[in-house]
């Protein structure tokens, strides 16, 4: 599969620099024009200034793009009809010729093709509640126990079942690693009341996991858990009320499948006066940076 590396990333690679995947689902999906191009950027900046290289990556006219220019960024956040891509989206979409922002999976997905090993985004995907009626299971859970990229996150989304998902997780044979703290981080939140699986305390720590399941052999990456920093949190007794009314708004109107995320998130949004989307953006960037570091570090061990 021929992949569209920018010049950013080609000079990266001859060089053995750190490199650290981004999607693009945030650009295109996550936020209205210009601050979905501004949020971007500062995420990529956040990588640049912790020593690594970053690699946003999309679809654009049925061709892989790892590392987006000025003018692609630009452009894409701007673009309309553009494809939310998973696993099972993203051949076809290739296909089509289509225009298309990658998920966590998708993004796993290309990062691998790309020989990149860390991916930073914010949240990744997991079961829905009611999941057990439904069956609404991410495939980002099923991606990370098949695809060897380390993904730094600051956790699941805390308007998902964390319980169940913690669970699919361990039956997947997922290493779930917090940063620093004891407790599973909920997004928006440092504390969910659930205890971390596993616990490092620093980037070396998570590089030198990584670099030992692929001695080893095994499948699959790891789901790094990094706390959002405190000052930029919403405390998970102010947020469980919101949650809960979003919710219970979703199920009224009778919102289900693909459009429930969406729905919630623009609640959670409007509930909080706006503050839900200053802890997203912030706790990327601390992911970013996070991640930056930890792709430095497997890199000097893969040059040692």
């Amino acid at each position: 599969m021929q992949l569209v590396l920018s010049p950013e990333v080609v000079a990266a690679r001859a060089a053995g620099k750190p490199i650290v995947a981004l999607e693009s689902t945030i650009i295109t999906h996550g936020m209205p024009w210009p601050q979905n191009a501004e949020t971007a950027r500062r995420v990529e900046a956040e990588v640049r200034a912790a020593g690594a290289v970053p690699a946003t990556i999309a679809i654009i006219a049925g061709r892989i793009h790892v590392g987006l220019t000025e003018d692609q960024l630009t452009a894409l956040a701007q673009a309309k009809d553009v494809m939310k891509l998973s696993r099972a989206d993203l051949a076809a979409c290739l296909a089509m010729g289509r225009t298309g922002a990658t998920t966590v999976a998708a993004t796993m997905i290309v990062a691998r093709l790309a020989g990149i090993e860390v991916f930073a985004t914010g949240g990744i995907g997991g079961v829905h509640r009611g999941a057990e009626l439904s069956f609404d299971i991410s495939a980002d859970l099923r991606e990370l126990s098949e695809t060897a990229v380390t993904v730094v996150s600051a956790g699941a989304k805390a308007i998902l079942d964390l319980p169940k998902t913690l669970e699919v997780l361990e039956t997947l044979g997922v290493p779930v690693i917090c940063v620093g703290q004891d407790e599973l981080p909920a997004f928006w939140s440092r504390a969910s009341g659930l205890p971390a699986p596993l616990r490092m305390d620093s980037a070396g720590e998570i590089a030198a996991a990584h670099v030992a399941r692929g001695a080893l052999g095994l499948p699959g990456g790891q789901l790094v858990a990094n706390p959002i920093p405190a000052a930029d949190e919403i405390p998970r007794a102010e947020l469980a009320p919101v949650i809960a009314q979003a919710l219970a708004e979703a199920e009224a109107q009778g919102i289900a499948a693909k459009a429930v995320t969406p729905f919630l998130l623009q609640r959670i949004f409007e509930l909080t006066a706006g503050r839900s989307l200053a802890a997203n953006i912030a706790l990327v960037l601390n992911n970013a940076r996070l991640g930056a570091a930890i792709a430095a570090e497997i890199a000097a061990r893969r040059a040692g």
